[in-house]
């Protein structure tokens, strides 16, 4: 059985983003609806407070909570998720599991990018930088896999190294440093797209044909009233029960 597991931590002030329990009960929504596999849904939170009661929760570890991002206080620190790559994640996580983050958009069925055979696939580079190479909004993993990136990190210089090699972001920083550019990625080809990249500076408004996933990484988040006017498909799907409108 696959596991989908999120993530939920309060955010540093003053940071553009706030995550209701709201936003955790709309991803199970979406993933019950588009992945029609035997799936688990988990939570990473310490508070479970409104979040649906077929969500399971897990209490987060400490690791790297207060570790900053190196791109200054106004960008996101999820460093706590390379617990991940634990190599005795598995006894929690299970088997194999797909780091989902809360600002994604469910679009279509899920099934060909979570039963892929690969023991470690993520979303492919969305940053120009030369050594950003994965995204951390969806990874799937066997667990144990890709342990290095657990066991090299060390928090007084690993994000200095990722920085300086042109690795953008906390963890997906990281981890684009530590694998390469080698692993296997998901990309438009498979139905994955940047609200940020695909729509916004490309200036396109509606879903493509085939769409699966939208990975809304950027400044808008989907259940911004921005994000739900623009793009009347994130306001259809990015719901507890989605609508029949276009």
């Amino acid at each position: 059985m696959l596991t989908i597991v999120t993530w939920r931590w309060p955010p540093t002030p003053g940071y553009r983003s706030e995550y209701p329990a709201k936003t955790v009960n709309v991803l199970k929504a979406m993933v019950d609806r588009w992945y029609p596999h035997p799936h688990r849904v988990l939570c990473v939170t310490d508070d479970p407070a409104g979040i649906d009661a077929g969500v399971e929760i897990v209490k987060p570890w400490d690791d790297f909570a207060h570790l900053p991002s190196p791109h200054g206080k106004k960008n996101p620190s999820c460093y706590r998720r390379l617990r991940m790559f634990h190599p005795d994640i598995g006894e929690v996580f299970g088997d194999r599991f797909v780091s989902l983050d809360l600002d994604v958009v469910l679009t279509g069925d899920v099934s060909s990018l979570w039963n892929r055979p690969e023991d470690f696939v993520a979303y492919g580079d969305t940053n120009p930088q030369p050594g950003s190479h994965y995204n951390g909004s969806m990874m799937l993993l066997r667990a144990g896999s890709r342990s290095q990136v657990w066991d090299r990190f060390n928090p007084s210089r690993s994000p200095d190294e990722a920085l300086q090699a042109g690795c953008w972001g906390s963890d997906q920083g990281w981890i684009s440093y530590c694998l390469g550019p080698g692993e296997a990625r998901w990309n438009k080809s498979d139905g994955v797209y940047s609200l940020r990249i695909d729509f916004e500076l490309a200036r396109k408004r509606a879903l493509p044909e085939g769409a699966k996933l939208v990975v809304c990484h950027g400044k808008w988040d989907p259940w911004s009233a921005y994000a739900q006017d623009t793009y009347p498909w994130i306001r259809q799907h990015w719901a507890l029960e989605a609508s029949c409108a276009a």
